[in-house]
């Protein structure tokens, strides 16, 4: 068990009114991102490396599991009781808690989410059997599953199939494709691929998305490609590519056709990628108020906290802050199945201002503090770095955003203009 955190809650549990259960999972992440994390994250960024030792922690700590089902040996947290732990380790380092979300997805999409969907009998019967797999993996053995997404199209925004195909064969499925920006590239254990069902003679269809766990040693994958990046460097988000791949029918993460289902009836299972920028946010004005008051370790008790040009500065973040943090936490907790109109957009604002504000309060951080927050002995550097990839994330990248916004405010389903 690590110390315990001398940082306030980024969430108090009573006055924001946590669960019991929430409160301690946000915790143990932030006593491990304070006491753990935040010392290693300079490694990670400068050699663009996998935040493997990271991830041992969070598996001691029952934190790879956390959002599966306590039947099957998990923590059981819902969609908010995820985000609020995700957001505390992006406080201290951004890139496990974005390669964290991409492994807790796989875990929330098939469990809680799926949970909520209208499936058949024989979909909810067959999902059952097949995540218990993926689940005991996780649990007893501490495997890490990734979600390569990108395929340099319109697919991982949603607008269009998969171009990545499987095949069905006896046994199982063969997979052919390429995945860009593939996080946890050399570092998962399995591969949450999505891709199309190929069926002979008719057209891909988004309906037909099947969503497979490839092994890493599947023979036929293959990583390449370098990986130098501007930030979230430990990501480590090199390409996949699969030449006949073969896995069997036990691997699949959800039967074929209801991921579609998930993505279309709960469209907030886009927006588990804001919690670590939101925590960058938190990280920028944290150090801003310790430097600004001279209580940074490793430097002169130097105060600066006394110029009326610092005070308004720490004020218009702690503004931004406050903004986004009340928004994001409303628009978490109220996430679910089959949300109304107003939900769906706010989800869209929220992830907006999150990806945006981040950046923003990093901006602000920097130039606060002055020439010694661009040296790289000191978190500034790249915490802004870091925040600046925020807004080019797919699904739901700032500029989609803001063009669903202003699009699905204007016209309701099925209008057109004469």
């Amino acid at each position: 068990m690590t110390e315990a955190s001398a940082d306030a809650a980024m969430f108090d549990p009573v006055a924001w009114r946590l669960t019991p259960q929430e409160a301690e999972n946000a915790k143990t992440a932030r006593e491990l991102g304070e006491n753990l994390f935040a010392g290693r994250a300079e490694k990670w960024d400068r050699e663009a490396i996998f935040p493997t030792q990271n991830y041992d922690d969070m598996y001691k700590a029952g934190l790879l599991g956390i959002c599966v089902p306590k039947e099957n040996g998990g923590l059981g947290a819902g969609f908010r009781g995820y985000a609020l732990a995700a957001a505390e380790i992006g406080r201290y380092c951004g890139a496990t808690a974005l390669t964290w979300n991409m492994h807790v997805s796989s875990t929330l999409w098939t469990g809680a989410l799926a949970d909520d969907l209208d499936l058949t009998q024989d979909e909810r019967s067959r999902h059952n059997s097949t995540r218990k797999l993926h689940f005991k993996r996780i649990v007893e053995d501490g495997a890490i599953y990734s979600q390569p997404f990108s395929e340099g199209s319109a697919a991982a925004a949603g607008f269009q199939p998969f171009a990545t195909t499987a095949v069905k064969v006896d046994g199982g499925y063969k997979i052919s494709g390429k995945k860009i920006f593939a996080s946890l590239a050399g570092h998962a254990d399995y591969y949450g691929t999505l891709c199309t069902l190929h069926r002979e003679g008719k057209p891909p269809s988004r309906g037909d998305t099947l969503y497979l766990a490839v092994p890493k040693e599947a023979e036929g994958l293959q990583i390449v490609g370098d990986w130098d990046p501007l930030g979230m460097r430990g990501t480590v988000s090199r390409t996949l590519l699969f030449d006949d791949v073969f896995v069997g029918d036990e691997e699949e993460l959800m039967p074929q056709g209801v991921y579609f289902k998930a993505a279309s009836s709960w469209p907030h299972m886009f927006l588990t990628l804001s919690p670590a920028y939101l925590g960058i946010a938190q990280a920028a004005f944290d150090f801003t108020i310790k430097y600004l008051r001279g209580e940074v370790p490793g430097m002169p008790p130097v105060k600066r906290r006394m110029y009326p040009t610092k005070q308004i500065a720490v004020a218009e973040m702690r503004v931004k802050l406050d903004a986004a943090k009340s928004l994001w936490f409303q628009t978490v907790s109220e996430a679910r199945c089959k949300p109304s109109k107003d939900q769906v957009l706010r989800a869209y604002v929220t992830n907006h201002t999150i990806m945006e504000t981040s950046c923003d309060i990093c901006r602000l951080a920097i130039r606060t503090c002055g020439g010694q927050s661009m040296l790289k002995t000191l978190p500034l550097e790249r915490l802004y770095r870091d925040s600046r990839c925020g807004s080019l994330m797919l699904p739901w990248t700032a500029e989609l955003c803001l063009d669903r916004i202003g699009r699905e405010s204007l016209y309701e389903p099925g209008e057109m203009d004469d």
